[in-house]
């Protein structure tokens, strides 16, 4: 049974932030079962993003099971950002 994912707070900031830089931004959130938010494209290459609230106390930023299991087992890179400048950063859009 598929589980609905959930969107944290500060996403559509960060999604902003990214479009703004000229990244191209694919919401997977609505995937659920632990598939990261954000499906992101720069300069030729693909980043994959789970958003965490970086204003939240660190017991709320954590991974899910869900998102635990699906870490796991891809066999690329995910990122988990809670900020938008981190964001940037991640994808070279910033110095």
């Amino acid at each position: 049974m598929r589980k609905r994912g959930r969107v944290d707070a500060n996403q559509p900031e960060v999604v902003e932030w990214l479009r703004k830089a000229g990244a191209t931004v694919q919401s997977l959130a609505n995937i659920g079962n632990g598939c990261p938010d954000l499906l992101v494209g720069y300069r030729g290459k693909n980043y994959l993003m789970e958003i965490k609230d970086g204003d939240k106390v660190p017991s709320k930023r954590v991974l899910t099971p869900d998102e635990i299991t699906w870490h796991m087992h891809w066999q690329g890179e995910v990122h988990i950002v809670e900020r938008p400048e981190a964001a940037l950063l991640l994808i070279g859009a910033t110095k």
